[in-house]
């Protein structure tokens, strides 16, 4: 029997960022934790990035994941949407990346393929599958069903990775 895998799931974003742990034992996928990063409106973009650093960090710290795994960027017509959610990116990286966590991430069209099985999914539909593939007795608030669909997702390309499919994406 091979030894449980723990990873973390991130979902950035400067005002509410998903995040999940995950544990992989043979076959099966059980959730540990997931949660939302919430930030008030009148939180300055600042407090938000430390805020999501140090939930990130505490999480980590709490659970001692093997990996992290985020979304990809998204394309975004307006440069200040992209920079903002860049930051919110970048806060969640320097938390896994202070542990020297290997990072990986898949784009939002993937997740959705692999948790629903179609790419243009809607974020119901992504929180009910999540609740039934892990056999939650609740659908979790989206952008945490959104990090925990994230955490599906790489185990799913890792398990086609043992197989010889190169689907890993490390960053």
């Amino acid at each position: 029997m091979s030894r449980p895998v723990r990873i973390i799931a991130i979902d950035p974003s400067l005002r509410s960022s998903g995040y999940a742990v995950l544990e992989k034992s043979g076959g099966k996928v059980r959730s540990l934790d997931y949660g939302i990063v919430k930030n008030p409106p009148a939180l300055l973009p600042s407090g938000c990035l430390l805020a999501i650093h140090e939930r990130i960090a505490a999480v980590i710290a709490q659970h001692a994941p093997e990996c992290a795994v985020l979304e990809g960027v998204i394309f975004v017509q307006s440069h200040r949407t992209a920079i903002t959610l860049g930051a919110a990116r970048g806060a969640a990286l320097v938390a896994a990346a202070e542990r020297g966590l290997p990072i990986y991430e898949y784009a939002p069209r993937r997740v959705k393929q692999s948790v629903v099985g179609r790419g243009g999914a809607q974020k119901q539909q992504v929180g009910f599958m999540v609740r039934v593939l892990l056999g939650l007795s609740e659908t979790p608030p989206p952008d945490a069903a959104d990090a925990l669909a994230i955490g599906l997702t790489h185990f799913q390309c890792a398990e086609s990775a043992r197989n010889g499919v190169a689907v890993l994406e490390r960053i």
